[in-house]
């Protein structure tokens, strides 16, 4: 299976490692990066964003493991809108998060005015801090917690 999903992951962290096992336990995976002009436009929150050079490097030393693991290939392609990639016929199954499931809907709607097939939405659950709630970038940028969700009271946010 082609698998597809999307993001910023700056920094990577738990969350998104799930997503990852995820899309590698299902197929090949082709993950859209958001561009440096798109990113900032996907924040809930207005924070500094690594360059996108600098964001897919280290996403593609993340997904090296995953595809070692797994035997399976990857790619990483610049997302310049939100529906990016995965409104492209050769995918099969879509990854997203709880609060992207309804884009993964709206993408399925695109598809369908394409004439392709429907994409399979595969939702994995939030991956928890230590304190109980949700591991972010956004939190991990502030300071409050590390990439693996504990508790950072010293810390003023990324390295």
């Amino acid at each position: 299976m082609d698998v597809a999903l999307g993001g910023t992951f700056d920094p990577v962290h738990d969350g998104h490692r799930a997503l990852f096992e995820r899309a590698f336990e299902l197929g090949d995976v082709t993950v859209g990066l958001t561009s440096d002009d798109l990113a900032p436009a996907t924040r809930n929150v207005d924070r500094y964003v690594r360059p996108f050079e600098e964001r897919k490097r280290a996403l593609e030393s993340e997904l090296r493991d995953f595809a070692d693991d797994y035997d399976r290939e990857f790619d990483v392609r610049k997302l310049t809108e939100p529906t990016g990639i995965a409104t492209e016929e050769q995918f099969d199954v879509l990854i997203v998060s709880p609060e992207t499931k309804h884009g993964g809907e709206r993408i399925n709607e695109l598809r369908a005015e394409r004439g392709f097939d429907p994409l399979e939405i595969v939702v994995v659950p939030h991956v928890t801090a230590e304190d109980g709630d949700i591991i972010s970038s956004t939190r991990i940028v502030a300071g409050e917690i590390d990439e693996h969700g504990h508790l950072t009271p010293d810390s003023d946010g990324r390295n």
